[in-house]
């Protein structure tokens, strides 16, 4: 009988640790389940304000102001634009999807 009771008391002994470290274990991945959370919404956000900035840097008007002011580029004058028209070789080619 004594040891039944010991058997059983052993059994319930690491039943309780077992319990008790699936517990904590359980206390540890939701912790790091709430600080992969908060990173993944930092990367959000700044996913977002990379977007912003990427699109600020390629505005249309910020390229121009650069191109005038730092490459001292200007928009041509009408009279100096001239219209050239594509050669009949380059027409069939790109009518039959020759070269693409």
């Amino acid at each position: 009988m004594f040891r039944l009771n010991l058997a059983l008391f052993a059994i319930l002994l690491g039943c309780a640790l077992g319990g008790v470290s699936a517990q904590h274990e359980a206390r540890q991945k939701f912790g790091q389940l709430q600080d992969e959370q908060m990173r993944a919404k930092r990367l959000d956000e700044e996913w977002g304000r990379l977007q912003l900035e990427q699109s600020t840097w390629a505005m249309h008007s910020r390229i121009e102001q650069i191109a005038v002011k730092y490459l001292h580029m200007q928009v041509p004058t009408p009279d100096r634009i001239q219209m050239v028209a594509p050669d009949e070789r380059v027409r069939a080619a790109s009518a039959t999807g020759v070269g693409r």
